[in-house]
Order: structure tokens, then C-alpha cells, then sequence
């Protein structure tokens, strides 16, 4: 791969890492009823997840995918019940008060797994390292080299992303002082998840 190459590869990939996905739509909401730190932590889940698809795609994920309807098929499924059942939870939300001194109260754990769990089901992320890193690839030099650069830089890239959607996220907690309006966040939050769950569905292999 060459500089340029990579060059090229940087403002693509940060774009795909800054779109309003699950992932950066949890972190929000996470920051806003946690804080910042528990947001940004929790975040390490998402990375894990990517960090194992980006390896699975060096090492030939992209034929599977490619040749197995039903595995793809099986993965867009568990993707999209996951995130619904997480919409239903946030719409269910009693909006429990928000503690800025106990910021940190929240399982890190259970925040992470969450993060873990809405990456590792998505399909169009998955799509990402099987369809777009393979692009900036030179076949004629060793790919494995190349891979771990490019996924080293999408990883530093989604810490930087996490950071700024969990910084907007905690800037939103001083509007979130009334229940009625973390009623109302945690359904608008619900209700997109759900509607990027349904979007799974659409998702095709290419």
C-alpha cells in the first residue's frame, strides 16, 4: 500500500467512522445519562468487535461472506433483532434521574458489551472490512502488513469518533434535568435504533 494510497484512505474512513450509526447513537445516549468517561470507555466493546472483524476479513471472511447467503443472512438477522430489542428497552426507559456525581455508577461492563454486541451485528460494518479496506490493498506486496495498518488507523480513528459523540452527548445532559425529557430522548434514541435494526434487513452482500 502506498502513501498515497493510505492518504486516500484516512478522510474516507473517518467519514464512515463519524456517521450516525448504533454504535455513535449509544454513545450519546450513554454520555448523556452516565457521563462522558463511562461513554468513552464503554466504547472499548465496539473497538474489540472491530478489531476481531477486521482480522477475520485479512484472513479470508470476505470469500465465506461472499459464498454463504445464509451466513450473511444469519448475521443481518441477529443484528437487527439485537438493536430492536435495545430500541424496545430505551422506549420502555423509565428515565431514571440523572446523577452527575455518580457518573460513573453505570457498568462499564455492560456498557461495553452493549457496544460489542451492536457492532458484531452489524452488518454494514462488517461490509466495511470485507469491501472497502480491500480497496486501498495492494495484492502484489504482502496484505497482512497492509491490513493491520489500515485497521490500526480505522481503530485510532473510531477512538476519536466515540470521543466526539460522547462529548455531545454529555453537553446534552444539562437539557436532560427533567424526566419527561429523558422519557422523550430515550424514545426518539429507541426509535432510531429500531429503524437502523429494520435497515439491517436491507443490507445486501455486494
Amino acid at each position: 500500500m502506498s502513501t498515497t494510497a493510505w492518504l486516500f484512505f484516512l478522510p474516507a474512513c473517518f467519514a464512515i467512522n463519524l456517521a450516525p450509526g448504533p454504535n455513535n447513537l449509544l454513545s450519546i445516549n450513554v454520555a448523556a445519562r452516565h457521563g462522558f468517561t463511562t461513554a468513552f470507555l464503554g466504547g472499548s466493546g465496539r473497538l474489540l468487535a472491530f478489531a476481531a472483524m477486521i482480522v477475520l476479513a485479512a484472513t479470508g471472511l470476505a470469500v465465506v461472506l461472499h459464498a454463504s447467503e445464509w451466513f450473511f443472512l444469519t448475521i443481518k438477522l441477529a443484528g437487527a433483532a439485537y438493536l430492536i430489542w435495545l430500541a424496545i428497552q430505551l422506549w420502555r426507559s423509565d428515565a431514571p434521574a440523572i446523577d452527575t456525581t455518580h457518573a460513573e455508577s453505570a457498568s462499564l461492563a455492560r456498557i461495553a458489551r452493549q457496544e460489542f454486541l451492536v457492532a458484531a451485528g452489524n452488518p454494514k460494518a462488517i461490509l466495511v472490512f470485507t469491501a472497502f479496506l480491500p480497496q486501498f490493498v495492494d495484492i502484489a506486496t504482502p496484505m497482512l502488513p497492509q491490513f493491520a495498518a489500515l485497521g490500526a488507523s480505522f481503530l485510532v480513528l473510531e477512538c476519536v469518533a466515540i470521543a466526539l459523540y460522547s462529548w455531545a452527548g454529555m453537553h446534552l445532559g444539562k437539557w436532560l434535568v427533567r424526566a419527561r425529557v429523558r422519557r422523550w430522548f430515550n424514545r426518539c434514541c429507541g426509535a432510531f435504533l429500531a429503524a437502523i435494526g429494520v435497515s439491517f434487513l436491507l443490507v445486501r452482500r455486494t
